[in-house]
């Protein structure tokens, strides 16, 4: 088994080969918790999950940690505005994050540090820095001298030379070139309080780009295995991690770059300054999360996704199927039990599957197979022997829940006996000819939500309406 990463600093695919045997650490960039989460973001951590579970899966123990901006310009000014402290702002937006995107079935990573919890690691980073002599101070601000450090640009291609048309410079700055970024921000007149600390320099807040280094420093050490976000963060917040930290620790930084492809409208990033974000509660009050996460998840992970009402409809049409085929399974394996994949054609589509997702996280080639499982189930589940059947169910959660992370649908414990007894006593009135009875029980599991499908052997399966995917707030 071989686990192939596009590494956007080699621009290439590369072998995985992490720095412990069967231990990966991951880190991916969070949000700036200054309004709601919005399907830009979903699409990053969704992305970021299925490869987690992937690594899982092939038996990496994943060390996992994603990050809270809580210190930007952008949260204080909309703090103002509300009229509440930046504190509470943030924590506003960091729990509707958590609730949002728990309805997506993303798992949690091991840490969530805020920014605001690591200031003195942030200190202490920079006063390395100014040691290095590769930062200095100029009126109680602190900037990195990207002259100094050696390749600037490596990660995103770009040479210094050229830096002045990607650079925006405030006339009011005295640092030594505009190519050099801020550490560390002197404390305005009338800024908050609560987001201003003591330092070496006088009273001020961190920069954004060494807020990452410094909780990857801290939480993770010199050197990670991978680290993620969306192709907006390569330049400049990525570049600039990379200096920093490498220049403190004269080592490599990370080993692989993962950057997921933007959700756009009409071709244009979806972002909260363009003003045409949609954000998950709105996209929830017309579809399902399940929907959502499909969706998302649709496509191979680098590739822009445009938006698109069309796109969510198709997501929705073939979660029916696959919820529907699913139903059809544990309505014919009620008494499942743990069973090896044995079959020839089974064990080759499970191989082809894990190798898609080996193949730098191909999800749309794993969802191909996940189709072709279900379409080899719909066409043999009358006439499969039991054994087959278990093997079905066990490859199907395989690759849908554990791999791909959609949660599947399953019968309340105390409804799904009632409705088996239900189905028995329909079954018994049948074999009868009792077909007023039968009609009568099935009527019953109708109302339920619930429908029967019978074939000519005799046999009847259980299906959930298929109307049910959708939200009805």
């Amino acid at each position: 088994m071989t686990i192939k990463i596009y590494n956007t600093f080699s621009n290439k695919k590369e072998e995985l080969h992490a720095q412990k045997k069967n231990f990966i650490s991951m880190y991916v960039c969070g949000i700036t918790p200054y309004d709601e989460v919005h399907l830009g973001h979903a699409r990053v951590y969704i992305i970021f999950d299925i490869i987690k579970r992937h690594l899982i899966k092939r038996g990496y123990k994943v060390k996992h940690v994603q990050n809270f901006t809580d210190i930007d310009d952008k949260i204080i000014k909309k703090s103002y505005e509300k009229n509440i402290t930046p504190s509470k702002l943030t924590q506003i937006y960091i729990n509707d994050y958590f609730y949002q995107t728990s309805k997506l079935n993303i798992l949690k990573a091991d840490s969530y540090p805020c920014v605001t919890h690591v200031i003195p690691t942030i200190i202490n980073f920079i006063k390395e820095l100014i040691y290095k002599k590769i930062a200095y101070e100029i009126n109680g601000n602190i900037y990195f001298s990207v002259e100094k450090f050696k390749n600037y640009g490596k990660l995103s291609k770009r040479n210094i030379k050229n830096l002045k048309t990607y650079t925006r410079i405030n006339i009011y700055d005295k640092k030594k070139s505009s190519f050099d970024f801020v550490l560390w921000k002197k404390a305005k007149v009338n800024e908050p309080q609560e987001i201003i600390w003591e330092s070496p320099w006088g009273k001020g807040r961190p920069g954004w780009h060494i807020e990452c280094s410094a909780i990857i420093y801290k939480f993770l050490g010199d050197t990670i295995d991978i680290h993620g976000g969306g192709q907006d963060l390569v330049f400049p917040h990525h570049e600039n991690e990379i200096a920093q930290s490498e220049s403190k620790t004269g080592k490599q930084f990370v080993k692989y770059w993962i950057h997921s492809g933007l959700v756009t409208v009409n071709k244009e990033k979806m972002s909260k300054s363009l003003n045409n974000f949609f954000t998950l509660k709105v996209i929830f009050q017309k579809y399902s999360p399940r929907v959502v996460r499909y969706y998302l998840s649709s496509q191979q992970y680098s590739i822009p996704l445009d938006f698109s009402d069309l796109g969510l409809k198709s997501a929705e049409n073939a979660l029916i199927g696959i919820d529907n085929t699913y139903l059809k399974l544990i309505s014919m394996t009620k008494h499942s039990y743990a069973e090896k994949i044995t079959d020839k054609d089974l064990l080759i589509l499970q191989e082809n599957f894990l190798d898609s997702l080996d193949n730098n996280f191909n999800f749309e080639k794993a969802l191909s197979y996940l189709h072709k499982l279900k379409n080899i189930i719909l066409r043999e589940i009358f006439t499969a022997n039991k054994h087959r059947l278990f093997q079905f169910k066990k490859l199907f959660e395989s690759f849908a829940s554990e791999s791909l992370g959609i949660v599947l649908p399953s019968i309340n414990n105390s409804v799904d006996k009632h409705l088996h007894d239900l189905m028995e006593l329909r079954n018994e009135a049948r074999k009868n000819k009792d077909w007023a009875e039968a009609d009568k029980i099935k009527k019953l599991i109708y109302e339920k939500g619930y429908e029967i499908v019978d074939n000519k052997n005799n046999k009847s399966i259980l299906m959930k309406k298929c109307n049910y995917t959708r939200s009805h707030k």
